[in-house]
C-alpha cells in the first residue's frame, strides 16, 4: 500500500493546489473516460446487436449516445480548463504540457463546430419539404465529405493527444503510482474492447448503416471514408 502511495519519483514532492488537482480529474475523467465512449459508441454500434438490418435501418441509438457522452466530455473539459486558467503557479514541465493541452482544445472546438456545419441529412427517412431525398449526407456533397475526412481524423488524432497529455500531466505533478497503474490498465481494457470489436467487423459504414446496401443510393457508389470501416457484402454483425 505504501509503494501504491508513494510517487513515481521518489526524488520530487507530489504537491498540487486543489484548482490544478480538480483540473487534472476533470481532463482524466474527460478524455480518458467519457469521450473515448462516445467514440466507441459512433465507430462500432451503427447497427444494434439484434438489430434486423439491412429491413430496419437508421438506427440512431449511437447517435444519441455519441452526442451524449461527446457534449458531457467537452463540458467537463470546458469546466476543468476553467480551473487551471485560475489556478496560480507554474511548474518546469508545464511550457509542454499546456501547449499540447492548448492544441486539444483547440481542435476540439474545431471537431465541435464541424458537427454543427456538417450539412443536411437527406435521404429517404429525410425528405425535404418537395419530397426530394437530396442531403448533402445522402447525396455525399464535397461538404459531408470535408466533413467525414476532418471529423474522423480529428477525433482520433484528439485522443492521441489527450492521453500523451494526461501522461505529462501526471509525470508533471509527480503523480502516486497508483494513479499510473489505475490509468494503464484502463486504457488497456479500452484497447481491448476496441480490438475486440473491430475483429467482429462491428466498424460499419455510416451510410449503409442508415439507408442499407442498395446501389439506388448514392453514397453506396463511394468507398467508406476513414481506415479499417467495412461495407457490408455479407451478414451484419451480431
Amino acid at each position: 500500500m505504501d509503494w501504491l502511495l508513494s510517487s513515481i519519483d521518489p526524488d520530487r514532492a507530489h504537491e498540487v493546489g486543489a484548482l490544478v488537482s480538480w483540473h487534472g480529474r476533470g481532463m482524466v475523467l474527460a478524455w480518458g473516460f467519457v469521450l473515448p465512449f462516445g467514440v466507441l459508441a459512433a465507430r462500432f454500434f451503427k447497427i444494434m446487436p439484434g438489430q434486423n438490418w439491412p429491413a430496419e435501418v437508421d438506427n440512431l441509438a449511437w447517435w444519441h449516445a455519441h452526442q451524449i457522452f461527446q457534449y458531457t466530455g467537452l463540458a467537463i473539459v470546458a469546466a476543468a480548463l476553467a480551473l487551471i486558467l485560475n489556478a496560480e503557479g507554474d511548474t518546469p514541465s508545464a511550457g509542454l504540457h499546456r501547449s499540447v493541452g492548448w492544441t486539444v482544445c483547440l481542435f476540439a472546438l474545431v471537431q465541435f463546430l464541424s458537427g454543427i456545419f456538417r450539412g443536411s441529412k437527406g435521404g429517404p427517412t429525410d425528405l425535404s419539404g418537395d419530397g426530394s431525398p437530396f442531403g448533402d449526407h445522402y447525396n455525399m456533397t464535397p461538404k459531408r465529405l470535408v466533413f467525414e475526412w476532418l471529423h474522423k481524423f480529428l477525433g482520433y488524432l484528439l485522443l492521441v493527444l489527450a492521453l500523451i497529455n494526461i501522461v505529462s500531466g501526471l509525470w508533471m505533478t509527480n503523480a502516486p503510482i497508483w494513479m499510473w497503474l489505475g490509468f494503464g490498465c484502463w486504457w488497456f481494457v479500452l484497447i481491448f474492447v476496441f480490438v475486440f470489436l473491430q475483429s467482429q467487423g462491428r466498424a460499419v459504414d455510416t451510410y449503409q448503416a442508415l439507408w442499407g446496401p442498395d446501389c439506388k443510393h448514392p453514397g453506396n457508389h463511394r468507398k467508406p471514408i476513414g481506415w479499417g470501416i467495412r461495407r457490408i457484402t455479407k451478414d451484419p454483425p451480431q
